[in-house]
Formats: C-alpha cells, sequence, structure tokens
C-alpha cells in the first residue's frame, strides 16, 4: 500500500521534501511506517524512532493502523527554551 506522508521541520530538511509516497505492507500500522521510513528515506533514519505520527489531527502510537485515505504528518521532537 503507498502512502502520501506529509513531513514537517527537520524531516522535511533531511527528506528534501515536505510530501513523500512510502510503501509499505497492506494493514500497516505505524511501527510499520517507521520501518519503511528508513529502509525507503535513509536520510530520516535518525529521526524516525522519535518522530511524532499524526492520523487526520490526532496523534498515534505504534499500533495505530494506516490505510492510504487517512492524512497522515510526521513531526519531529521540538525543543526550545
Amino acid at each position: 500500500m503507498l502512502l502520501n506522508i506529509r513531513l514537517f521541520a527537520r524531516a522535511k530538511d533531511l527528506a528534501g521534501s515536505e510530501t513523500i509516497s512510502v510503501e509499505v505492507p497492506d494493514n500497516a500500522t505505524v511501527g510499520d511506517l517507521r520501518s519503511s521510513l528508513s529502509e525507503q528515506f535513509p536520510t530520516l533514519e535518525p529521526l524516525t524512532s522519535n518522530l511524532h505520527v499524526a492520523i487526520g489531527t490526532d496523534y498515534a502510537d505504534d499500533t495505530a493502523s494506516l490505510d492510504n485515505s487517512q492524512s497522515i504528518s510526521c513531526f519531529p521532537p521540538v525543543s526550545g527554551g
């Protein structure tokens, strides 16, 4: 299944694009998405374990199911002072 992912901040910079397409297995979870991101976009690998993944407007954990009709976004952790 092909998912279109919107990237923000450092993830967008590393991928070189605001939107990427990622191939994942049918019935994929957010955890599967993380693995596919690391494999298909090696420049994102340093961030993948810490990315916040949102499905629509809600953050999702690694067990959340994905389908290609959803709006999926990835945000790296944010720090500030």
